[in-house]
């Protein structure tokens, strides 16, 4: 599984041209009709399935066939519409200190058109791709719901992060593939249980710390996160500090104390650097038993934070299994 921006000059200019855009791009707003059109895109509405409206974070959208061209603007459902095998014609690629699709996406964003940056993607761009469906969240573009429902069908969730499994539920509804989501989360969530209840007898039910650090106060990462749902799905302890049902704790050197746990893992956004440096020259941080058994463990940022998707959930139950040292359950 490891080998899983445009400027913003023209991007509103879609506001004055709006009704020349409808027109240009309203066949593909409605999904094609056209049996003939290639791969599954038979599937029209004379299907079985088809038009079917999907109830989302905005009110509902009504999707006239299987989606052919979809485009997605958060990473995290980038990545969940390749792990449901649908077609990407456009996504977000570059995020935070991400650069690109991730590698381990492989071959299905070959074609992928980057159609950022995250805070202001291109909506000319998206255009010109002539989507059949268009996917985002709230908390991202909720101001251009509108402007992006004029280029083609749009469903938005209501956020990326702790909502991520129920997100790929959704999307397997709006993109058709209801079975092939439950089957990738049920797989997940069987593995998650297999690798923590292998660590538990091996480690005797230790307690797992995560610790990230940004540019800004440093956090403590909780269970109503992407890394915190994954620990409680494999069943393993958090320390109390981190066993509430929030985001993160923010700490300061003075907290430092707050941070420890049998296992401490350890991730590092870019930026993040000078505030790691400090906390780990602060003989605070030499006092934690984790540092002391020598069972600090530093993890992938962009795994066990940013990718919020199945495929990086996957990872982190492989540092998991290779951090204790058992059975990986793959």
């Amino acid at each position: 599984m490891r080998r899983l921006v445009r400027g913003r000059g023209m991007a509103f200019r879609l506001v004055v041209s709006l009704t020349g855009l409808t027109l240009a791009v309203g066949l593909s707003a409605c999904g094609s009709s056209d049996p003939g059109a290639g791969g599954d895109a038979g599937q029209t509405g004379t299907a079985a399935g088809w038009p079917r409206t999907v109830a989302h974070d905005k009110g509902s959208t009504e999707i006239k066939a299987k989606p052919q061209r979809i485009v997605a603007l958060d990473n995290s459902l980038v990545e969940a519409v390749v792990l449901l095998d649908r077609p990407l014609v456009g996504g977000i690629a570059s995020y935070r200190n991400q650069k690109t699709f991730p590698d381990y996406l492989g071959d299905a964003v070959r074609d992928t058109r980057d159609i950022g940056p995250l805070d202001n993607p291109n909506l000319e761009l998206i255009a010109s791709l002539r989507p059949d469906l268009i996917v985002s969240a709230t908390v991202r573009h909720d101001a251009l719901y509108d402007k992006l429902s004029a280029i083609a069908p749009t469903v938005f969730v209501a956020t990326t992060g702790p909502i991520w499994k129920d997100n790929l539920t959704l999307l397997g509804k709006a993109l058709g593939e209801e079975t092939r989501a439950a089957q990738e989360l049920t797989r997940y969530e069987a593995r998650a249980r297999q690798v923590g209840e292998e660590i538990n007898t091996k480690a005797g039910n230790p307690t797992i710390s995560v610790v990230r650090f940004v540019d800004g106060p440093t956090r403590l990462m909780a269970k109503a996160s992407f890394i915190g749902i994954i620990l409680a799905d494999a069943g393993l302890r958090r320390p109390a500090g981190q066993d509430k049902d929030e985001f993160a704790t923010e700490i300061s050197e003075e907290q430092i104390e707050l941070a420890d746990a049998d296992h401490v893992f350890v991730t590092t956004y870019s930026g993040g650097e000078d505030y790691r440096q400090r906390f780990e020259a602060n003989p605070l941080w030499k006092r934690l038993s984790a540092v002391q058994q020598n069972r600090v463990h530093e993890v992938k940022d962009e795994l066990w934070m940013t990718s919020v998707s199945v495929q990086g959930a996957h990872f982190v139950l492989d540092d998991l299994a290779s951090t204790f040292q058992i059975d990986p359950a793959k």
